[in-house]
């Protein structure tokens, strides 16, 4: 099949339910996959294109960023888009020309990952994304290097860095979870599962959800260190959603940007074909917008 999500479809047509609940002995009932037929009709006919560059450490090997990959086609489907994902190596970003690299990306998203490969190229990519204001989408990592960048080049923190890249960098943005301190052999430690986060009023994050409080689900190891919660704020930060019993910084916003969100959480696991994640959607959108903008300017001009 071209599309994976036609395949119930064919399994409707082909009596596939049937079959099984003849087996289990279970009374048959009427199908309810309008939704789903619903679905796979906007996914075959999107009514345009969105490009989103995918900027990480194993863009060559896509499946890596599987969940990422769905739940950015999910958003895209709520809007009746094609997403298209542009692979860009973090490394690259290093030594290459950004603008040249990002230029036609209509949203910018920098994913999770460990270790110290790359993470220069993901913060240039930040820094194209705030300076060149194109929609951007920071996750686990993604959200640490947009922290990290906003501290070197707005807050004029020097070298700032996350403790997990150098250690003895002046300005410790992001240090291991309080919970791991003192552990040397971190193997499958980390900070995993669901966790509350409460959101800040007006912001992007709340819009998004149009709710309070969500519930979101965790894989990290290291957090923002709260000693640079109020010059970070000072400067402009702003920190759209926290979690109230650890008061741990869960989402970070950037102002007088089109959309500029970096989440400590892993949206991607929650999101369904049917239930796009709010913040994808809300990025795939700002991103359609963002390309409608940019193509309105290139015809007037």
């Amino acid at each position: 099949m071209d599309n994976v999500y036609e395949i119930p479809l064919i399994f409707a047509q082909e009596e596939l339910d049937h079959i099984i609940l003849k087996k289990l002995k279970l009374p048959l009932k009427k199908r309810r996959i309008t939704r789903w037929k619903n679905l796979v009709e906007r996914m075959k006919n999107p009514r345009d294109t969105v490009n989103i560059a995918m900027v990480g450490k194993y863009a060559e090997f896509q499946d890596s960023y599987i969940s990422l990959n769905q739940a950015l086609y999910h958003a895209g489907t709520a809007h009746q888009l094609k997403v298209n994902i542009s692979w860009v190596e973090a490394e690259e970003l290093e030594n290459k020309k950004v603008e040249k690299v990002l230029e036609n990306a209509d949203g910018i998203l920098v994913p999770g990952g460990f270790g110290v490969r790359g993470i220069e190229g993901k913060i240039n990519a930040v820094t194209f994304s705030r300076e060149k204001k194109v929609p951007f989408f920071g996750i686990c990592l993604g959200m640490q290097c947009a922290t990290v960048e906003f501290a070197r080049n707005i807050a004029s923190l020097n070298n700032a860095n996350s403790s997990e890249f150098n250690p003895k960098t002046p300005h410790k943005i992001f240090f291991k979870w309080r919970e791991l301190k003192g552990v040397k052999d971190l193997g499958g430690t980390m900070r995993l599962g669901q966790f509350l986060c409460r959101l800040k009023k007006g912001t992007v994050a709340e819009k998004a959800y149009d709710k309070a409080e969500v519930y979101e689900r965790h894989r990290h190891r290291y957090e923002f260190n709260p000693d640079y919660e109020k010059v970070l704020t000072k400067a402009g930060l702003v920190i759209s959603g926290k979690n109230p019993k650890h008061n741990l910084v869960e989402i970070v916003e950037i102002k007088n940007h089109p959309w500029f969100l970096g989440c400590q959480f892993h949206p991607e696991f929650k999101s369904k074909p049917l239930e796009p994640h709010p913040l994808f959607k809300a990025f795939i959108g700002a991103s359609y917008a963002y390309r409608c903008k940019r193509d309105s300017h290139k015809q007037k001009s």
